[in-house]
């Protein structure tokens, strides 16, 4: 393998996310951040072989001299063309082929020096990685600490009776893991997707995350100050710190890379709309927006509305759509099967986000100040959606997405003349000087204790802290 990490005596942050766009979008911003810091570190983002393809090839539009200052390094995952690319074959890969890859990397150092690796949680396969070779680890939490809490309280609802050893809700009922948290269905819990041989699958890959998670000093959270008690009066001893360093969204500049080419048309389109008149719909990237029947009906729904529209649909979910729907609307809506996210929303024309509630989204609202229409399918977008609706009182939930659920969840949200300031409130809160300044704090402490040991080939000399 080629000698990535060589060039003289740099020292290393060697940055692990998990392979999917949501979890390398905050993962690289993190990476950008630290070198906005100037603290003489130097990231290395390593990724599968086709996540690094698509990263340089959108690298070489963007111009971003922070990215460029950014070493991309592939690995193989062994995974054959003809196999999709799905949660189980990237986590079998992550587990079976991909760490002796990685271990070569960070053993194969030349002149410079793996003073830290940064590990998505959500591939603690690393973290194994980092402790084989006696370099220094902490995680990285790209969503909502309360979906932390969530997973770390999983031996608790085993425990209670609440879920089984597989994961299983045992009854219906609600869920807590925090005082102060609002209330969550057992059956919105984050790995409840898919059949039943796939649920449990997927619990199996939380439990063993949570238990290598365990091992670590230190967790960064890309997460909003104050979303709740970070840590208790009494730390628990047998979890990690968490610090939180976000949202990333608005302490980087950098562009998100895209895994799919953004169509600008939709920019341009929304340039000829009234102020507040146009309804942004994405449902995001991870698993899959909301299958054929739903997009037929949420299809049905926007033709009959009358609304304008832009619709985020892949390619091969356009079968869903009524025949002669495009058509049809083309004069009031626009089909792309993949937007520039930010610049739609902050676009003054964008007045509703119709959404997932993926916590990338969310925080992008918030930064864009726009009322969301909640639609969440999986994972950490029920807990997300709970916050927006229920605590933060930003958003509406609608509980599908025909004709009468979108046209009342508009209704409400226009109804509702405090909700801009709300959001305004919101926005200064997570995304304001001061929140920023904590967050940037944060992160210079780890860059300087990082920045300053002393070193001795791989490992460091003062073993007092992470």
């Amino acid at each position: 393998m080629k000698n990535y990490c060589s060039k003289g005596s740099s020292k290393i942050i060697v940055f692990v996310p998990y392979p999917a766009q949501g979890h390398v979008t905050p993962m690289l911003k993190l990476a950008t951040a630290f070198l906005k810091l100037d603290q003489g570190l130097r990231p290395v983002f390593v990724t599968p072989r086709f996540i690094h393809d698509q990263i340089i090839s959108r690298q070489r539009f963007t111009n971003d001299h922070q990215t460029n200052s950014i070493e991309f390094v592939p690995i193989p995952d062994g995974i054959d063309e003809s196999v999709p690319r799905d949660f189980f074959s990237l986590e079998a890969a992550m587990e079976k082929v991909m760490p002796a890859h990685l271990e070569r990397l960070v053993r194969d150092q030349g002149g410079g020096v793996v003073v830290c690796m940064m590990v998505d949680l959500l591939a603690s396969w690393a973290i194994e990685v980092a402790n084989r070779c006696g370099v220094r680890v902490a995680g990285f939490w790209p969503a909502m600490l309360a979906t932390y809490r969530l997973i770390v309280a999983i031996p608790d609802m085993v425990r209670s009776g609440l879920i089984s050893d597989t994961g299983s809700p045992q009854h219906l009922g609600p869920v807590r893991s925090l005082p102060n948290q609002p209330m969550l269905s057992t059956e919105e819990l984050p790995w409840l997707i898919g059949t039943v041989a796939a649920r449990k699958a997927r619990f199996k890959f939380w439990t063993r995350t949570l238990a290598r998670s365990r091992t670590l000093k230190l967790v960064l959270a890309n997460s909003i100050p104050d979303e709740e008690p970070l840590n208790d009066e009494k730390p628990n001893q047998e979890l990690p710190v968490v610090l939180p360093i976000g949202p990333l969204c608005k302490n980087s500049t950098t562009k998100n890379p895209s895994f799919w080419e953004e169509d600008n048309s939709c920019l341009d389109w929304l340039d000829k709309q009234k102020p507040n008149s146009v309804i942004y719909i994405s449902f995001g990237s991870w698993v899959s927006p909301i299958g054929e029947s739903k997009v037929r009906t949420l299809a049905m729904a926007l033709e009959s509305l009358g609304h304008f529209f832009i619709w985020v649909l892949g390619n091969s979910w356009t079968a869903g759509l009524p025949v002669g729907f495009e058509e049809r609307i083309s004069n009031r809506g626009k089909i792309v099967s993949w937007a520039p996210q930010m610049e739609v929303l902050k676009h003054r024309a964008v007045g509703f986000y119709l959404t997932h509630c993926g916590w990338n989204s969310t925080m992008e609202a918030i930064q864009s100040q726009k009322r969301l229409l909640c639609y969440p399918i999986a994972g950490d977008q029920f807990v997300n959606c709970n916050y927006i609706v229920k605590v933060w009182r930003i958003g509406v939930r609608i509980n599908g997405v025909g004709l009468k659920d979108v046209e009342e969840g508009l209704r409400k949200i226009v109804e509702d003349k405090e909700m801009g300031m709300r959001l305004k409130k919101m926005y200064e809160r997570t995304m304001g000087d001061e929140a920023c300044n904590r967050a940037t704090s944060n992160l210079r402490s780890i860059g300087d204790f990082l920045g300053k040991q002393t070193l001795l080939g791989s490992s460091f000399v003062n073993e007092t802290s992470f």
